[in-house]
This record gives C-alpha cells, sequence and structure tokens, in this order.
C-alpha cells in the first residue's frame, strides 16, 4: 500500500508533536517542520515558517525525498499573555507572520500539487480565543482569528478541486505552552469547564486526524476540542 505523506509544523512539541504521533500510528509517513528537531517525526526539516522562501525550500525537499505530500498540519505557534497597551509593535506582527503567515506559507508550497493531483487535506490550528476573545490575548486572538477567516476562504476556493480545508479551535490544552503559573490551569478556571479539566494534546490531534482521514464532508469546518469553554 502506498505511503501516505504528511507535513506538520510546530511538530517538535505540544499538539504537533501529538499530530506526529497519531498520524503515525495510522501509517502516514510524518515530515516536520518546525525551529528544533522533531524526534517522532520521520524527516525534520529546520524552519522558521513565518519566512515563506523557507518553507517552499522545505516543501520541495520533503516531496523530493518522501513523496507527494497529502496532508498539511499547520501547528506552528507561540503564546502570551500581555495587555493590548503594552503589545509592541514587533509582537503584533510576529504573531501575524507566525500564526496566519505560517498558514499561508505552508498552503502556498503544498496547495498547488494537491489541486493538480485532486486530492489533499489542510488543517490548521486556531483557537477557542478566536471565537470567544480574552482579557489580555488580544493579539495572539487576532491572529487565530485571522486563520479561521484564511481557513474558510481557502475551503470555498479550493473544495472543487479535491482539497479540503479546515481547522480545530483547541481551547487551554496541557502543553508546555501553558507555564505552570498560567491564570488557565488555576482551580478556580477549571472548575468553569464542563469537563472540569484542560484539554489533551493527543485529543487535539485526533480532531485533527479526523478532518484528514473521516471527515470528507468537511471543508471550512472549525471543529473545537476546548474542554467545553466556549459552547
Amino acid at each position: 500500500m502506498r505511503e501516505r505523506v504528511a507535513l506538520v509544523t510546530g511538530a517538535a512539541s505540544g499538539i504537533g508533536a501529538a499530530m506526529v504521533r497519531e498520524l503515525a500510528g495510522r501509517g502516514w509517513r510524518t515530515a516536520a517542520l518546525d525551529l528544533v528537531p522533531a524526534e517522532d517525526a520521520d524527516h525534520t526539516v529546520g524552519v522558521d515558517v513565518a519566512v515563506p522562501e523557507q518553507v517552499t525550500a522545505a516543501v520541495r525537499r520533503i516531496e523530493r525525498e518522501l513523496g507527494p505530500i497529502e496532508a498539511a498540519l499547520c501547528a506552528a505557534g507561540h503564546y502570551a499573555i500581555v495587555p493590548v497597551s503594552d503589545v509592541a509593535w514587533a509582537d503584533w506582527l510576529r504573531m501575524l507572520r507566525v500564526h496566519l503567515g505560517g498558514v499561508v506559507n505552508v498552503c502556498r508550497s503544498v496547495t498547488p500539487g494537491m489541486v493538480e493531483r485532486g486530492r489533499g487535506s489542510v488543517v490548521a490550528v486556531s483557537s477557542d480565543l478566536a471565537i470567544g476573545g480574552s482579557d489580555g490575548e488580544a493579539h495572539y486572538a487576532t491572529a487565530k482569528g485571522a486563520v479561521i477567516g484564511l481557513v474558510r476562504s481557502l475551503a470555498a476556493e479550493l473544495a472543487p478541486s479535491g482539497v479540503r480545508v479546515n481547522a480545530v479551535a483547541p481551547g487551554p490544552t496541557d502543553t508546555p505552552m501553558l507555564p505552570p503559573d498560567s491564570p488557565w490551569r488555576r482551580p478556580a478556571y477549571l472548575q468553569t469547564l464542563p469537563t472540569g479539566r484542560l484539554t489533551s494534546p493527543e485529543e487535539v490531534a485526533f480532531a485533527a486526524a479526523y478532518l484528514v482521514e473521516d471527515a470528507t464532508f468537511c471543508a471550512g469546518e472549525v471543529l473545537s476540542p476546548n474542554s467545553g469553554a466556549v459552547i
């Protein structure tokens, strides 16, 4: 059986690493784009996803060495809690370049081949903050909201060609991105969640894999594995 190739950005840790493990368990060969090596991936290329030329070169290399990319999962990102009045302009731009620009750069590099082959799937990681907003997280929520707009627009454009574009919008997730003193880890917050706990990266990865493999009827959808944080 032909091996399928999946590209995962931000694959060295957290949600991206969980995506690599989930897809590998389903028989995919995995290629990682990250600033540091991704231990669980079959192939890693050191890339800043905010730089278009680096992403394009990495995709060409991966397809040359592993084969055509049939799924691209965009999990690269960073996070900070900063009052909007204190966010430097450079930090606004970096947040947008990594989260939104990273998805754009991957899509520009992988979707032409997918369209030519008549199949493919892209899943971008947004956030429930893109839907509900949050005090002190305006630049992060803005970037993640832009990702949803991009996903829905690309889905409308590419679905007729057989390429599906969707998103997952997790809530606070139990990864190193949330430090031990994060307000999202406090018992008072966890008690407000219907499940009473943070979402696990494995649960987000499962939702993403579902969109890739099983949800062939989904295009432009946003799944929210968020422990009920936003209903």
